[in-house]
């Protein structure tokens, strides 16, 4: 087993894989390094809004931290409401507040364990992975581990290609919007504001500022113009468990061929296409494998927005609300790509294309809403870009995150690492399905199993 592990990063992931571990008893007990980065531990952005117009995105029972626990999160909201159904959709917060109590829980119960826990609230520097362990590195103080694991979540957002250096310096063009969230309240309220994006993050950010600038009216750019679909108001009937269909797209492992199984799926009498969707989630990481570097390609420019806008979908609710604003005719969306963004005058303005068509689009205030960006290859995350530089990791060729192996352990130029892994959103191009609870809490178990047993890691004597 590897005894000592040094987890980085102090969202849900580091928090969900910090819980399981501590929920294990052991011969040698462990010694975890949790370095938490210095933000809202353990919520992370996700679950660090207090808004309570945001909502979860997956109903209330389906929300547990672990895999062993599958009513977690909703046995500890209703401690306090009774009321709550497994069916609801309820506020980001209060999932914060569920992984804040799991980790004081699992703290004591490490303890009781015999597990030592130093929660360093400190970004990293460095890794340097060496034969027999990895040196941990920040400021002026270095750590010693037989194992590390990159917990990240999203990095930082990046600008556009396309957006000027005078956009970026006005102030005008926001890259964060979860900053501008956070202080909204205290800004003059600008008369239009852009999104450039469209998807749930460009939702989460409609929510809110329309609410605390009644003013203020929106438009959305993106290429299709279509927002996410939503959620029925009562859970979908299941599918079965999808054997057919996985069968069918396994015998043909290409894109153009699974929409049309797709499309026969749905259309059968009597199956509603959200069960349909539902009944490949467990088995996307293995389809995924199966699809060739080309195919997968073909899927990010093709199909990516079609499959993410039905997989990722909206509370009913949340519906309703985005759709009052655009009957009232606060919000507007267009379709088209932004090509380039400047100052013009005192506000800035949008080069657009669609369809061989170019226009224009001004707004005092332009929020770039893209969503979640895992492209190492761009990134300024310190870490990342030393690991990079240093050729410790590999990127994924389609800005998905680092190469890994199912178990997620990451790549180098020699193969893979027997002692560096990621866990969460950073193994994208490995899994694909690799961003949402239900998919964190099993590689958060899978890998507490291999942190704890792994038969190819003796530690030195």
């Amino acid at each position: 087993m590897f005894r000592r592990v040094a987890i980085i990063g102090g969202g849900a992931a580091a928090a969900t894989l910090l819980s399981e571990l501590l929920e294990r008893e052991s011969p040698q007990p462990l010694h975890l390094d949790w370095f938490t980065g210095g933000g809202t531990t353990p919520r992370g952005v996700a679950y660090g809004t207090t808004s309570e117009r945001h909502l979860l995105n997956v109903r209330a029972a389906s929300m547990s931290m672990f895999a062993g626990k599958p009513q977690g999160f909703l046995d500890f909201v209703q401690r306090d409401d009774p009321s709550i159904a497994g069916t609801d959709f309820l506020p980001r917060r209060r999932y914060g507040d569920y992984l804040e109590a799991e980790v004081a829980r699992a703290l004591q119960q490490g303890k009781a364990h015999g597990h030592d826990v130093n929660i360093v609230p400190f970004a990293i520097d460095a890794l340097v992975p060496e034969r027999d362990g990895i040196t941990v590195i920040h400021g002026e103080e270095s750590h010693q581990a037989d194992a590390a694991v990159l917990a990240l979540g999203a990095l930082p957002p990046q600008p556009l290609a396309g957006v000027s250096a005078a956009a970026l310096d006005s102030g005008r063009y926001v890259v964060d919007p979860w900053r501008l969230l956070a202080h909204a309240a205290e800004l003059p309220p600008p008369r239009k504001v852009a999104l450039v994006g469209l998807g749930l993050t460009a939702v989460d950010v409609l929510l809110e500022l329309s609410a605390q600038w009644p003013q203020a009216e929106f438009v959305a750019v993106s290429r299709h113009g279509l927002l996410p679909e939503a959620h029925l108001h009562a859970a979908a009937t299941p599918a079965g468990d999808g054997a057919e269909l996985v069968e069918a797209m396994r015998d043909a492992p290409e894109i153009r061929r699974w929409m049309h199984l797709l499309r026969e799926a749905v259309a059968q009498q009597g199956i509603e296409w959200r069960a349909v969707v539902d009944s490949l989630r467990p088995h996307l990481p293995g389809l995924w494998a199966e699809l060739s570097p080309e195919q997968r390609a073909r899927f990010m420019r093709h199909a990516r927005w079609a499959w993410e806008r039905v997989r990722h979908r909206m509370p009913p609710q949340v519906r309703e609300t985005i759709a009052t604003l655009e009957r009232d005719g606060r919000l507007r969306r267009q379709r088209g790509r932004v090509h380039s963004v400047d100052v013009a005058g005192s506000a800035l303005q949008l080069q657009l294309g669609h369809a061989g068509r170019a226009d224009a689009l001004e707004a005092d205030l332009v929020i770039q809403t893209t969503g979640l960006d895992t492209d190492v290859r761009r990134s300024n995350h310190r870490l990342v870009r030393q690991l990079l530089t240093n050729a410790h990791i590999t990127p994924d060729p389609l800005g998905l995150g680092m190469e890994a192996g199912s178990d997620g352990r990451l790549r180098h130029a020699g193969g893979h690492w027997p002692h560096l892994f990621a866990i969460g959103s950073l193994l994208r191009g490995t899994l694909w399905e690799s961003t949402a609870m239900p998919e964190i809490r099993q590689q958060a178990r899978h890998l507490a199993d291999r942190i704890m047993n792994d038969p190819e890691y003796a530690p030195p004597q």
